[in-house]
C-alpha cells in the first residue's frame, strides 16, 4: 500500500489533527488552562475550514475504497462551517455547572461525527461508506443522552441509538444483497452488473431505508421529534442540519452512480416518499406548541423538499442539493440559535413563551423572522432562492405534479411559520421574556446566519460556481 496517499486526503486528515489537538488538551489542562477551551477549538476548527475551503483535484485512492470531488470537498466544507456555528451558539450551554466538565467530550465526540461524515461522502466502496456511516452514528447517540441526568436527554440518545440499530441493519441486509448478485462493493463495479432483477430493486429500498433514517424522511421519522426534544438544543441543531445534509448529498451520489441502472426504480421510490413526508411533516407541525418539537417537523418537510433535487438525477439536482443545504443551514441554525439562547437565559422553550418577545428583545424577534421566512422560501430571502433552484431540478426532469405537490406545501408550511411571527408581534403578553444581551459567540454566530439568510440569495455566483463543480463530478 502507498501511504502517501493518506496525504492526499486533506480534509480527514486536518480533521484528525484537530481531534487529536483537542483530545489532548482536555486531557491535560485543568483549572484556569481551560477557560480559552472554547476559543481555541474554535480557532482551529475556522483554521480547518480555512486550510480546506478551496476544492482539490478528482482523486481516487486506495483502489478506488476512497473518492474525492470538487463537489465532494465543497460540501465538506460547507458542514465544517456549519459545525463550527454550532460550536459558537453551545458556548453558554457548556458553561453550565452540569456541562462544564464535558466540554471536551461534547467538541470531541461532535468532531468525530464529521469526521464519520466526510469518510461517508468519499467512500467509493460500500464497506467505506458503513464505517462512515457508524463513525457519524454512534458518537450522535451519545451526544444526544448528553445531559445524561436528565430524563428526556437519555431517552433521546435511547430512541435514536436504538433506531439507528435497525435502520443499519436493514443497510446491511440490502448491502449484502448487492454483493451476493454483482459479487463486488466498489460503487465503479456496480453498475454494470445491475440487471434490476427482485433482489436487486429490494437491495435498493433497504439501503434507502438506512439512510432515509439519517435523513428523517417518512416513514423511518418516528425518532426524529423525541430526540430533537430531549437531546440539547445544541446537538438537535447539528442533528437537524449538517447530519442531515452529509446524508442527503451521499444518497443522491449512490442513487446517480451505483444504482443509475435502477434510475426508474429509484425515482418511483422518491416521488412517493417526497409526497408522504412534506405532507405528513407540514400537518404534524401545525399541531406543535414545544418549539424543538415544531423544529423537528419543519426539518422533516425540508428533508422532503431537499429530496426534490435528489430525484431529478442530474447536475442540475446536484448543484440545487448542495445550495439548498447551505442555505438550510444559514437560515435553521440562526432560527436554533435564538431558541438556545432564550432557553439558557430564560428557560422557555414553548410557542406561548413567544408572545411579546418584540417587546423585550427585538433584535432577536428580527433575526428569527428573517430565519423563518427563509425556512418557508419567501422572497427575497435565501430560502426562496433555494426551493426555486429545487423546484426547477425536478420540474426539468417532467415532475411536474410532484412539484405542484410540493408547491401546495409551501403555502401550508408558509401558515405554521407564521405562527410564531404572528406570536412575537402581535400577540399580547403583560410579561414577555424579559430583556438580555447574549453572549459574544452567539451574536458571532447569528450574525454570519444572518449575512447568509440575506446574501446568498442575491449573490448569483455562488449557485453558477456550485454548478461549474457539479458537471465535474
Amino acid at each position: 500500500m502507498n501511504y502517501s496517499q493518506f496525504l492526499d486526503m486533506t480534509p480527514e486528515v486536518s480533521l484528525i489533527v484537530l481531534i487529536l489537538i483537542v483530545f489532548f488538551y482536555d486531557l491535560f489542562t485543568e483549572g484556569k488552562e481551560r477557560r480559552g477551551f472554547h476559543t481555541l477549538t474554535c480557532i482551529l476548527l475556522g483554521i480547518h475550514t480555512v486550510l480546506n475551503i478551496f476544492p482539490g483535484q478528482d482523486r481516487e485512492l486506495f483502489g478506488g475504497m476512497y473518492q474525492a470531488y470538487a463537489m465532494t470537498d465543497i460540501v465538506k466544507t460547507i458542514l465544517s462551517i456549519g459545525t463550527l456555528l454550532v460550536f459558537l451558539q453551545a458556548k453558554n450551554w457548556l458553561r453550565r455547572d452540569d456541562t462544564r466538565h464535558k466540554e471536551g467530550e461534547f467538541y470531541i465526540l461532535t468532531l468525530c461525527t464529521l469526521l464519520g461524515m466526510n469518510f461517508m461522502m468519499s467512500a467509493g466502496n460500500f464497506l467505506m461508506f458503513f464505517i462512515g456511516l457508524e463513525l457519524a452514528s454512534i458518537p450522535m447517540a451519545c451526544l444526544a443522552a448528553f445531559d445524561k441526568y436528565k430524563h428526556e436527554s437519555a431517552e433521546a440518545g435511547a430512541k435514536y441509538i436504538m433506531n439507528a440499530m435497525f435502520s443499519t441493519g436493514l443497510m446491511l441486509y440490502g448491502i449484502s444483497f448487492i454483493y451476493g448478485t454483482v459479487g463486488t462493493l466498489y460503487f465503479n463495479d456496480i453498475p454494470t452488473a445491475l440487471e434490476g432483477t427482485p433482489m436487486q430493486i429490494l437491495a435498493m429500498v433497504f439501503f434507502f431505508a438506512g439512510l432515509g433514517f439519517k435523513i428523517s424522511l417518512v416513514p423511518f421519522h418516528l425518532w426524529t421529534a423525541d430526540t430533537y426534544q430531549g437531546a440539547p438544543t445544541a446537538v438537535t441543531s447539528y442533528l437537524s442540519v449538517i447530519s442531515k445534509g452529509a446524508a442527503a448529498f451521499t444518497l443522491m451520489v449512490i442513487l446517480t452512480k451505483v444504482f443509475a441502472p435502477m434510475v426508474e426504480n429509484w425515482q418511483l421510490l422518491l416521488y412517493v416518499v417526497i409526497v408522504i413526508t412534506i405532507t405528513l411533516a407540514n400537518l404534524f407541525a401545525l399541531k406543535q406548541d414545544n418549539l424543538k418539537r415544531f423544529m423537528a417537523f419543519s426539518s422533516i418537510s425540508q428533508a422532503g423538499y431537499i429530496m426534490l433535487a435528489v430525484i431529478s438525477g442530474n447536475a442540475q439536482g446536484m448543484t440545487s442539493l448542495v445550495f439548498y443545504v447551505l442555505v438550510y443551514i444559514a437560515a435553521n441554525l440562526g432560527a436554533f440559535g435564538v431558541i438556545n439562547v432564550i432557553e439558557q437565559k430564560a428557560g422557555k422553550i414553548e410557542m406561548n413563551d413567544y408572545n411579546g418577545l418584540y417587546q423585550s428583545n427585538p433584535k432577536l424577534s428580527f433575526l428569527l423572522t428573517l430565519a423563518l421566512f427563509s425556512l418557508a422560501g419567501i422572497p427575497p430571502f435565501a430560502g426562496f432562492f433555494s426551493k426555486f433552484f429545487i423546484f426547477a431540478a425536478a420540474f426539468s426532469e417532467g415532475f411536474y405534479l410532484l412539484v405542484f405537490i410540493a408547491l401546495v406545501n409551501t403555502i401550508i408550511s408558509l401558515y405554521y411559520y407564521l405562527r410564531i411571527v404572528k406570536a412575537m408581534y402581535i400577540i399580547p403578553n403583560d410579561k414577555p421574556i424579559a430583556y438580555f444581551s447574549s453572549d459574544c459567540s452567539t451574536k458571532i454566530s447569528l450574525a454570519i446566519c444572518t449575512a447568509g439568510i440575506l446574501a446568498l440569495g442575491i449573490i448569483s455566483a455562488v449557485y453558477d460556481g456550485l454548478n461549474l463543480y457539479a458537471f465535474g463530478m
